[in-house]
């Protein structure tokens, strides 16, 4: 029998809402846009029962966070959370992310922070997004860590509502994520 300290699925429902969502920024807010996708699996199906998490800095690259090495500043959360759907699709409200500095004060290009919670997951996998054209993606330290043919499964591409990014746990084109 599985249990809840076994996997994390079916019980994000009951131990994760969040009553803001997937609203990082209400609706209405100059600048703001979705960004999108499908969670899938090793063999390409959609997971209706995962869960997607971002974290990212405001426009000008700062964090409401009190461990900001520029000092915290006030007013955006930076934070959605979003589960799927029966097709495995999320959505989160946001705006574009400025750089901000690495941990040797190399910028690093904008992106969003990502964990990604669902059924046989021990625990959660962690990935970034990029912005396709982002001129600061050639000089990001973290992106260039990345081996050049796996880096186009880190990149959102722009579409009519925002920025689409699929996540793919395995198999081909599995996305790149990090061991924090």
């Amino acid at each position: 029998m599985t249990t809840p300290s076994q996997t994390v699925g079916p019980y994000l429902s009951i131990g994760l809402p969040w009553p803001d969502g997937p609203d990082v920024v209400a609706e209405g807010v100059p600048g703001a846009f979705w960004l999108h996708g499908t969670v899938t699996d090793g063999a390409g199906e959609p997971i209706p029962d995962a869960l997607v998490e971002t974290w990212q800095a405001d426009p000008t690259g700062r964090f409401d966070h009190p461990n900001d090495p520029r000092g915290a500043v006030s007013g955006f959360r930076g934070f959605g959370r979003c589960p799927t759907d029966d097709s495995g699709r999320y959505a989160i409200r946001t705006l574009k992310p400025g750089p901000v500095p690495g941990p040797d004060g190399v910028p690093q290009a904008p992106h969003i922070d990502v964990s990604v919670f669902a059924r046989g997951l021990l625990h959660r996998v962690v990935t970034r997004v990029y912005f396709a054209g982002e001129e600061a993606n050639a000089a990001d330290p973290v992106l260039a860590g990345v081996p050049r043919a796996r880096r186009a499964t880190l990149l959102a591409v722009p579409d009519e509502t925002g920025y689409r990014f699929d996540i793919r746990l395995r198999g081909d084109d599995e996305t790149v994520f990090f061991a924090i």
